[in-house]
């Protein structure tokens, strides 16, 4: 049934869609969890970034278990983690169980968008992978924008519960789906005795791709995080400043397939990614300065999601098909961590300096810095044998 890579992207993607989904339940529905459990804005805060704070820790574990067991195992206890935490949310009347659900979801999430992205990587390793990557970068997005046009109909019938167990349902749907991917034929079990781990070159490669990746996200998370509250010091209504950020990620939504495109079209992959990263610091640094914000916030959107399927490229570039679980792993924690602690940095150094334009100054410096870790990266993959599948 599933005979191309083209149909395994398919199925992927459409998993890939239930992390969005679930990520955005708290934020969607955030009032209702107000009135629930009587809690604050911060907590709300708090429980949207749990989801992504396991990742600083499990993200490894999980990418070496995938060595040892394979990647649809974990990928499937990944969505059983998800789908549990999301019953739990749904159904428990204590904060402290929203609490421990959405860890346990958040847990659930990180497996599976391991090994998910090592499955894609497999299956395309060496053939239009920029491409591949580009499209599968933007589930999470369309999940979220699923979120935000059924959860509100779902809540409205019946609350909380009624939404969370829709919620569920997508993903008990994922996990039936998941059971019909097999791996590409060419994997076949590591040889007796190799290790599964890269080599401490490759690690650190590995680390540099992924710390690219983090902050290329960081300064995404710089648009969506503080580009409302921006506009609005600027007197723009939040209806406005919302609507003009929603452009944003519907152009990037175009950008980021777009990217991956031209890099496997062109075989350009790191003048696009370069480029791309350059380009997006300096329209972040004129979107925040000029009086034209629509023309300007419109090519925001075309330039930032150029260089997020390229980024995705580079563990393939330098792990062998036996050490990739492992060095996903890598990649994910370093991201994973700097997910959780670049907003927050964004977010501190904003109060301080009395004005949100500066957190799109810092995206513009993170971005920056994201080029010169590609030189790094650059340097210690030119010694190492580029994996061919």
């Amino acid at each position: 049934m599933l005979s191309s890579r083209w149909s395994i992207l398919a199925l992927l993607f459409g998993v890939r869609m239930g992390i969005g989904l679930q990520y955005q339940v708290v934020g969607t529905l955030s009032p209702l969890f107000i009135t629930d459990f009587s809690v604050s804005v911060a907590d709300i805060g708090l429980l949207i970034g749990l989801y992504h704070a396991p990742g600083i820790v499990l993200a490894f574990p999980g990418g070496a278990v995938g060595a040892r067991l394979g990647d649809k195992p974990v990928a499937l206890v990944g969505l059983a983690l998800m789908i549990l935490g999301e019953l739990m949310m749904g159904l428990a009347p204590a904060w402290s169980m929203q609490i421990a659900g959405r860890f346990l979801a958040g847990s659930g999430g990180i497996l599976l968008n391991v090994a998910m992205t090592k499955m894609i990587t497999d299956w395309f390793a060496g053939r239009e992978i920029a491409t591949a990557m580009g499209i599968f970068g933007n589930a999470s997005p369309f999940g979220i924008a699923l979120a935000l046009v059924t959860l509100p109909a779902l809540a409205g019938a019946d609350g909380r519960v009624l939404a969370s167990c829709g919620v569920a349902a997508y993903l008990f749907v994922s996990f039936l789906a998941l059971t019909f991917y097999r791996v590409p034929s060419y994997l076949g079990p590591a040889p007796t005795g190799q290790s599964l781990r890269p080599g401490p070159r490759a690690s650190l490669a590995v680390l540099a791709a992924g710390g690219i990746y983090g902050l290329y996200n960081i300064s995404l998370v710089a648009i969506i995080g503080f580009g409302p509250l921006m506009l609005t010091e600027r007197g723009w209504t939040i209806s406005e400043a919302s609507s003009t950020i929603s452009v944003v990620l519907w152009l990037v939504a175009l950008s980021l397939p777009l990217g991956g495109w031209l890099a496997d079209r062109t075989g350009r992959n790191s003048m696009i990614l370069l480029g791309g990263l350059l380009s997006f610091a300096a329209v972040l640094l004129l979107s925040s300065r000029v009086d034209a914000v629509l023309p300007a916030f419109v090519l925001l959107g075309i330039v930032s999601g150029l260089p997020s399927g390229p980024i995705m490229t580079l563990p393939a570039r330098i792990l062998a098909p036996e050490t990739r679980s492992a060095g996903m792993g890598l990649f994910f924690t370093i991201y994973y961590f700097m997910n959780v602690s670049g907003p927050w940095l964004i977010g501190y150094l904003t109060e301080m300096a009395g004005s949100s334009q500066i957190a799109f100054d810092l995206g513009a410096i993170f971005l920056c810095i994201g080029a010169l870790v590609w030189i790094v990266f650059r340097q210690l993959a030119s010694g190492l044998t580029i994996a061919r599948n």
